[in-house]
C-alpha cells in the first residue's frame, strides 16, 4: 500500500512540474492586441514574429503609425547589426512584411524574418544609409496601407507578389 502511496504522489508531483503557464508569446497562437501590449511593455519573450496570417493584416495596420519606440522585440539572429530600439509601427510593418514573404517563399526569409533588421534603408544608394526620419516611417505606413486598401477585395493570392514598398524611396535592410 505504501508503494502505491508513493507512486501517486510521485506521478502528482511530476504532473504538477510538467505543468507550464501558456504564454501568448511562445504559443503560435497570439492575438495581435496582446502581441502590441507584449512589445509595448518589453515582455514579448519569443525569439520569433508571431505566426500570422493575411487575417491578421488589417489588425495590424492600425498600429502603422505608432511612433512609441520599443525595446523588447526579436531580432533576426543571423543579422550582425544591434538594433537598441524601434518604433513600434515600423516594427509592425516589419511583421507585415514577414506575412508577406512567407506567403511568396521570399529568399530573403530567415527563420520567419523577412529581412535583416526592423529598419528602412534608402532604395538605389550606393552606401548604407539608414533611415529613422518620420518622413521614411509615413513613406512605409502609407505604402502598406494602400498596398492592402487597394487590393483587399482581392484574394491575398493575386497581389502577395506586390512590394508595397517598390514605388517609395526605401526597402528593408
Amino acid at each position: 500500500m505504501k508503494t502505491i502511496h508513493a507512486l501517486l504522489i510521485v506521478i502528482f508531483l511530476t504532473s504538477l512540474i510538467s505543468c507550464k503557464k501558456d504564454d501568448p508569446s511562445t504559443s503560435g497562437n497570439i492575438e495581435v492586441e496582446t502581441y502590441i501590449e507584449l512589445l509595448k511593455t518589453s515582455q514579448y519573450d519569443s525569439i520569433q514574429l508571431p505566426a500570422f496570417t493575411e487575417q491578421d493584416i488589417p489588425a495590424l495596420l492600425s498600429y502603422r503609425n505608432e511612433t512609441h519606440r520599443i525595446t523588447g522585440f526579436p531580432p533576426n539572429p543571423i543579422s550582425s547589426m544591434y538594433l537598441r530600439d524601434c518604433k513600434l509601427g515600423i516594427y509592425v510593418l516589419w511583421t507585415i512584411e514577414s506575412i508577406r514573404a512567407k506567403a511568396i517563399n521570399s529568399p530573403y526569409l530567415v527563420m520567419g524574418f523577412p529581412s535583416l533588421n526592423p529598419i528602412l534603408v534608402v532604395r538605389n544608394s550606393s552606401e548604407f544609409i539608414y533611415d529613422d526620419s518620420e518622413e521614411s516611417h509615413q513613406a512605409a505606413a502609407d505604402a502598406y496601407f494602400n498596398w492592402w486598401n487597394n487590393n483587399k477585395e482581392k484574394d491575398f493570392d493575386e497581389f502577395k507578389n506586390i512590394d508595397p514598398l517598390a514605388d517609395t524611396d526605401y526597402k528593408w535592410h
